[in-house]
């Protein structure tokens, strides 16, 4: 079953579903083609306050751990005339509060989980050891709870956490259940960038939904899109029909996909230019100028806008960059080609001017590459990666601590699909043997895939190891990983070897 699924994906994705559907379905495709494109510029009202996500409260116990209480919970949102939404949230009925700690400091998030389905909370983008990173192993039953603890290391950063339950994931997040994890350090502290949270520095959380006319939630993707759910309306923070007045010159934004599976390419409604500062894993070498980045689901970038006095502009999602997208025509069913407008701001009269983007941010990445212990490929088609689908109960490899590797990664089905690692942050190589484009010259844990084209990810694997409990690889269109499209290793002691997941991790056949 799983073969003839991803033969029916690589065929649409490819182009060669779409002739003999519409031969066999006397033009309903063709018409469904011609309508799938979406473009709602100039067509939202933008009335709706943006809500920020607070910050969530933290108490320090007796051994000098910083502490966070999350409760997953069912509730409901009011997001559009008429019925209020059933939805799924933490500490409230939809999405979570911002999580926020400092390079150095002991962390535990006490997590229970409150609704009637066992989820898990995963940290995306954190260096930490397996068992404590929220993936299928840790799963958190109904009325359970669970309390991971980890000191944070690694560089300031925009990281975020949402379920990860196997099989479950996409329905978990569409429900709502997500939130910013924000880290800082003394080296981000120093410079002058915006940093008032909810004033200059806004978290942005970026989600597409689709409401039936009883406004719950749509849950059901379309036949012939090849990616699982794509919503027609689009929400930030929560937020139907944004709009954030600005009292600053300079404000930055932390966009954040959060989407299933829709791809955004962010710009603004008149073309302005933008610093574009930080990618997954923190801050770059130097202020990048752009006025377009695009970002698959998981992916994060921080940037920094400047706004004139009294001025009114939108953020908007505009069509895949060219090469970027799945092959025509699926890169239509996909939402590749669709306009959306995001989000509406509004400068005051008067501008406070304080901050400023620095020429000089972090440091590039920049691993040892002649000593690589090992290096890697990964073939992603369908819902396979090398052939086979996720198992639960398979570790697929191990990586030895301490040490660099560099992995090779295809999409060789021309659908959409992007990468993405656990524990540890990476650093593209080269794409096709060329220089990465600049946005793509910082740290990365997720990296959307252009389709046959080689990705060389270089990556070390540091300080914790586990020969049974594994981290996770796969492709974060939540539909793929899914159905699939996913695989575990572990990080290996000097002289460990890999050994068996244990029951007790919730491991289970896939469904």
């Amino acid at each position: 079953m799983k073969r003839r699924k991803a033969l029916k994906w690589s065929l649409i994705g490819g182009g060669i579903g779409l002739g003999a559907l519409v031969l066999g379905g006397g033009g309903t495709v063709a018409y469904l083609y011609s309508q799938a494109k979406i473009n709602t510029v100039g067509q939202v009202d933008f009335d709706n306050a943006l809500a920020v996500p607070p910050l969530a409260e933290s108490a320090i116990d007796g051994n000098g751990a910083r502490v966070f209480r999350l409760e997953v919970q069912a509730g409901e949102r009011q997001f559009k005339d008429g019925p209020a939404t059933p939805t799924w949230g933490v500490n409230g009925a939809y999405l979570g509060p911002t999580l926020r700690a400092s390079r150095g400091e002991e962390v535990a998030v006490a997590v229970h989980n409150g609704i009637d389905e066992t989820t898990s909370l995963h940290w995306h983008g954190m260096h930490l050891p397996a068992a404590q990173d929220g993936g299928p192993h840790q799963a958190v039953e109904p009325d359970g709870d669970w309390t991971p603890q980890w000191t944070i290391n690694q560089p300031a950063a925009t990281l975020w956490y949402h379920p990860h339950p196997h099989g479950q994931t996409g329905k978990h997040v569409y429900r709502g259940v997500a939130g910013m994890f924000i880290l800082d350090d003394d080296q981000a502290d120093e410079l002058n960038l915006p940093a008032e949270y909810g004033v200059d520095d806004l978290p942005m959380i970026v989600q597409d939904r689709r409401f039936h006319d009883d406004n719950t939630l749509d849950e059901d993707a379309s036949f012939i899109s090849s990616i699982g759910i794509l919503g027609d309306e689009i929400l930030v923070n929560g937020t139907m029909g944004p709009y954030r007045e600005v009292t600053t010159r300079l404000v930055r934004l932390r966009l954040l996909n959060a989407s299933n599976a829709r791809v955004f390419n962010f710009g603004f409604s008149d073309d302005r230019g933008f610093d574009m500062i930080a990618s997954d894993g923190g801050l770059l070498a130097a202020p990048f100028r752009t006025d377009r980045i695009q970002l698959s689901p998981g992916e994060r970038a921080e940037i920094v806008v400047a706004f004139a006095p009294g001025e009114t502009v939108d953020l908007r999602s505009y069509p895949n960059s060219p090469g970027l997208g799945a092959d025509a025509p699926q890169l239509r069913f996909n939402g590749g080609e669709d306009s959306l407008d995001v989000c509406r701001f509004t400068a005051a009269a008067e501008l406070t001017d304080e901050t400023e983007v620095p020429d000089t941010l972090g440091e590039a990445p920049d691993l040892d590459l002649d000593d690589v212990a090992a290096e890697r490929s990964f073939e992603l088609l369908g819902f396979e990666i090398n052939g086979e689908s996720m198992d639960m109960n398979r570790i697929d490899f191990g990586v030895r601590v301490d040490t660099t590797e560099v992995w090779e990664v295809v999409n060789v089905d021309g659908d959409t699909h992007n990468f993405h690692v656990h524990d540890v942050q990476f650093q593209v190589l080269d794409i096709d043997g060329q220089a990465p484009p600049e946005y793509l010259s910082g740290w990365k844990d997720t990296v959307q895939l252009a389709t046959s084209k080689r990705y060389r990810l270089a990556m070390r694997f540091s300080e914790y190891t586990d020969p049974n409990v594994p981290y996770m690889y796969h492709c974060h269109i939540l539909f793929h990983e899914d159905s699939g499209l996913m695989g575990q290793f572990v990080v290996l002691g000097e002289d460990e070897a890999i050994g068996r997941v244990p029951e007790s991790t919730g491991a289970h056949d896939h469904p």
